[in-house]
């Protein structure tokens, strides 16, 4: 079946998390800070290796302290509290040094992703065909800021964690292995020998917890992926409320739009309600196994004090190791909560990045019979175009239209036409038809859409010179380019810096598109109904302007006003195809 507008590419499909994790390792391996990362995970590696070791000494320390209170040897108490001491300042140093290396961590890994997802993002057309993706072109900037800094914090602190937790269990495994090698329980009559029993009840204690709390808490990573779509949702709703305020309020739509808020706020309530009520049933497993953590390592070392193979002072070693190391395996109890987090936000940001870094996008013209091909220089040509749009086919009334560069052409759409999709059909964002566009080689095309032009945020020399750099073009031509559209009075503002969309009125910011075309004199200029809000007299001023880009071929789509006779050479106009159209061919 030939592809139409509205089959949408769905979501991609949920891959595993390896998977996805190892696709954003490749992103990262080819990013120009990759070797700032390796070298930070690598000084990360040897901190908490050196902290685990400190550890170690701190929990063998236990000993000889608590056996000098159990003596009340005062000379040997205070050398120990001067041991400490030692090895107390030496794990403040080393805890300084990994947080500043995990937050420095963080940063770079921030950096890498972004400008990863940023660059995929705007290569030439594909934040365009996101838009029309589906679910999955939803909010693009939220997955690109907020889940990239959600998801670089989580995954420097969980990965941290991780590996502190990994060392510092294999070093207490082997202390708990030694302090219970010669366990023994008495039972039916005679000695059992269980050899390492505190280091299998550790593990034992922490698999029971994992488990537990993976069975209440696996639900709580859909929920927020939930909740970061609904709150996408709310967030964008407030936003296009603000980018409307004169419309709505002209319109008194004030209610109307707090009835749309409200739905999008209600949505984002029960969605975070229903991760409330997750992380309450988590709560029951984490926090049970935390209370009793409070007793267990005293309890699962006493046989050891009580059999008089150890003294007190080697309980409290034990204790104390017992509790390291079961610490270290229930570090996944620990953790689920902000676990589900960082995989519902991974889920957000390697679903965008497989979709941008596919030819899922491109898919959406398949079956399209547009073609886009590379022409000589100096002629723009369209040869049997046809639009497929909602209504139909719209068509040229002739076999060909073919533009040199210095040439204007005139295109009107009849009643019902879709002359936006035409426009956007030359462009290459909207390819669902038939016959072919040829391009002229080499040779810059500029395109200037329905409505208001794209002003970006910067001094009006840049507006101005969007998206040349500003040094391209002296200023006496900018000032002559503001004067051919009749704006003199933003002269002294070229060096300004200002959010110009809202400082200038709608006639000014479309002049300031027209001044634009005259500064850069572009070879080729498309124009989507440009001329219908202007007055005569500004008409006037546009027109003139456009007539002295003599080496600049024009294709104009809408009505011209009194442009008609002066500007166009050709006109030609775009009507409905004769032939029916299948219903199941239709978009």
């Amino acid at each position: 079946m030939s592809a139409s507008p509205e089959n949408h590419v769905e979501p991609v499909a949920k891959a595993g998390v390896f998977r996805q994790v190892g696709e954003l390792l490749g992103a990262l391996r080819v990013s120009p800070v990759a070797k700032k990362l390796v070298v930070l995970m690598s000084a990360i590696v040897v901190v908490v290796g050196l902290t685990a070791y400190g550890q170690i000494e701190l929990n063998s320390w236990n000993k000889p302290f608590y056996d000098a209170i159990s003596r009340r040897d005062l000379s040997e108490f205070i050398v120990q509290v001067g041991v400490f001491a030692v090895i107390a300042g030496a794990l403040l140093v080393l805890n300084v040094a990994q947080r500043w290396l995990g937050e420095t961590l963080q940063l770079r890994l921030r950096e890498a992703v972004v400008n990863d997802l940023v660059g995929l993002w705007l290569q030439p057309r594909r934040a365009f065909w996101l838009q029309a993706s589906g679910p999955m072109g939803a909010h693009p900037d939220q997955r690109m800021h907020e889940d990239t800094l959600k998801l670089c914090d989580l995954s420097v602190n969980l990965g941290v964690g991780l590996l502190q937790s990994a060392m510092l269990f294999g070093s207490f495994a082997s202390v708990l292995w030694v302090l219970s090698k010669d366990f023994s329980i008495f039972f039916n009559g005679q000695d059992h020998v269980l050899p390492g029993f505190m280091l299998w009840a550790a593990i034992a204690y922490a698999v029971a917890g994992s488990l537990v709390t993976y069975w209440v808490g696996n639900g709580l990573i859909s929920r927020n992926a939930e909740r970061y779509a609904r709150e996408g949702e709310l967030r964008f709703s407030l936003t296009r409320i603000n980018e409307h305020l004169d419309g709505i309020s002209l319109a008194g739509g004030e209610t109307d739009e707090k009835r749309r808020v409200a739905v999008h706020f209600g949505d984002v309530l029960r969605a975070t309600s229903r991760v409330v009520l997750g992380l309450t049933n988590l709560t029951w497993a984490t926090a049970g196994f935390g209370w009793v953590t409070v007793i267990a390592p005293t309890l699962v070392a006493a046989p050891l004090y009580f059999s008089g193979k150890v003294s007190f002072g080697g309980l409290m070693m034990a204790a104390a190791a017992f509790t390291q190391a079961q610490s270290s395996l229930r570090w996944f109890v620990d953790n689920f909560s902000i676990i589900a987090d960082w995989r519902a936000t991974l889920l957000r940001v390697t679903d965008l990045r497989r979709m941008l870094a596919s030819d899922d996008l491109e898919a959406q013209a398949g079956g399209s019979r547009v073609a886009y091909e590379e022409g000589e220089a100096g002629t723009l040509a369209m040869k049997a175009l046809e639009v497929r749009s909602w209504s139909g086919h719209d068509r040229l009334d002739v076999p060909a239209l073919v533009v040199q560069r210095g040439q204007c052409a005139l295109i009107l759409g009849t009643p019902g036409t879709e002359k936006t999709l035409l426009f956007r059909a030359i462009a290459g964002l909207w390819p669902w038809g038939s016959g072919a566009v040829r391009r002229p080689d080499g040779e810059t095309i500029h395109y200037m859409p329905r409505g208001t032009p794209y002003i970006p945020r910067g001094t009006l020399a840049e507006v101005l010179s969007y998206a040349m750099e500003p040094t391209t073009y002296p200023r006496e031509a900018m000032v002559a380019a503001l004067e051919s559209v009749g704006l003199q009075r933003l002269e002294p503002l070229l060096d300004r810096t200002a959010r110009w969309e809202s400082e200038l009125s709608m006639d000014e910011q479309l002049r300031l598109g027209f001044a634009r075309v005259v500064l850069q004199a572009p070879p080729w200029l498309v124009m989507d109904e440009a001329f219908g809000a202007f007055d005569d007299d500004t008409l006037e001023l546009i027109v003139s302007a456009l007539g002295k880009l003599t080496r600049t071929g024009i294709i104009h789509i809408g009505s011209a006003g009194g442009a008609h006779d002066r500007l166009f050479t050709q006109v030609v106009h775009l009507v409905k195809a004769p032939h029916a159209v299948p219903e199941e061919q239709r978009p």
